[in-house]
């Protein structure tokens, strides 16, 4: 999976594997996985001004994860 850097204060890179629907976040503590995420999700995250703000509210606790 490609991830790209963000600019944020919580997130540092991003990819994102349209065909299994699997969201990648590398935090500065950690990377995650998130599953079942749309592509719609992915792209309004990438697209967001607060990459930390949009996690908090659509994808932390609305996707299964595990930590990698």
């Amino acid at each position: 999976m490609n991830m790209v850097s963000v600019t944020s204060s919580k997130l540092t890179h991003v990819g994102f594997d349209s065909s299994a629907m699997i969201l990648r976040i590398e935090f500065k503590d950690g990377v995650f996985e998130y599953y079942g995420v749309p592509e719609r999700v992915y792209n309004e995250l990438m697209e967001a001004d607060s990459k930390g703000i949009y996690f908090k509210r659509y994808i932390k606790d609305r996707f299964r994860f595990v930590r990698v």
